[in-house]
């Protein structure tokens, strides 16, 4: 791709409302996603989304789960679940709860006037409202100065940048997709705790198909099924 037209592609991504509500609307009719967690190209997981529409509120329900094995020993295990409910398009309130090889976190989030008021177990504090979750099916994120971890409630302010257009064959399906590079603006973090992720979102639907990531390990998140 030559760099005016990647240009263009960021140009008609910054014009796009700030709000999230002009996002989340984009999945009012969706009922399922699911992707297939693989760490060193092994599959070890899933994560899989569910949205249901009451009324006026819509609930989007989050459960991941993998384990780690070496030689058929189970080394490491991991599971959350979570809840986020959305009004008029707008964040409402969160809940989670994540096990992490038996180590308990946690979030409780609710809105404020234009503030998230965030019960997590890595901060506790008000935000502003434009602040998006990590939970990455909500593709506003790409516009987000920060996310708020789904597991802790870290803030993590984030740069984003837009690598390009990109074909991806994934389950011997076609999609033609949007690459973005999430990375951490603060340098003093520590390794561990720097953000540097890619996602991919297919650029006719903005719906989440795949992401990448290194830590401990090559990991990469395939979507399997959308309905």
């Amino acid at each position: 791709m030559n760099k005016l037209n990647k240009f263009f592609i960021v140009f008609l991504f910054l014009l796009l409302p700030l709000e999230s509500k002009a996002h989340v609307g984009h999945y009012a009719d969706l009922n399922l996603i699911e992707f297939d967690i693989y760490r060193n190209n092994k599959h070890i997981g899933n994560h899989v989304f569910s949205f249901k529409k009451e009324n006026d509120v819509l609930a989007v329900k989050s459960e991941i789960n993998f384990e780690i094995k070496k030689l058929g020993v189970v080394l490491y295990t991991y599971n959350v679940k979570g809840t986020e409910f959305f009004k008029d398009g707008k964040l409402i309130k969160f809940n989670s709860k994540t096990f992490q090889n038996g180590k308990e976190k946690y979030v409780n989030i609710k809105s404020e006037k234009n503030e998230l008021v965030i019960d997590g177990s890595s901060f506790k504090g008000k935000v502003t409202d434009e602040y998006i979750l990590g939970t990455w099916w909500n593709h506003s994120i790409v516009k987000a100065k920060a996310q708020i971890s789904a597991v802790s409630g870290r803030i993590i302010e984030q740069k984003v940048t837009f690598i390009g257009k990109e074909d991806l064959i994934i389950d011997g399906k076609e999609y033609k997709t949007l690459h973005f590079n999430f990375s951490s603006t603060d340098e003093s973090l520590s390794k561990d705790k720097k953000l540097n992720t890619d996602v991919w979102y297919e650029e006719s639907s903005l719906n989440w198909v795949k992401a990448s990531f290194k830590k401990k390990g090559n990991w990469v998140y395939k979507l399997i099924k959308l309905k």
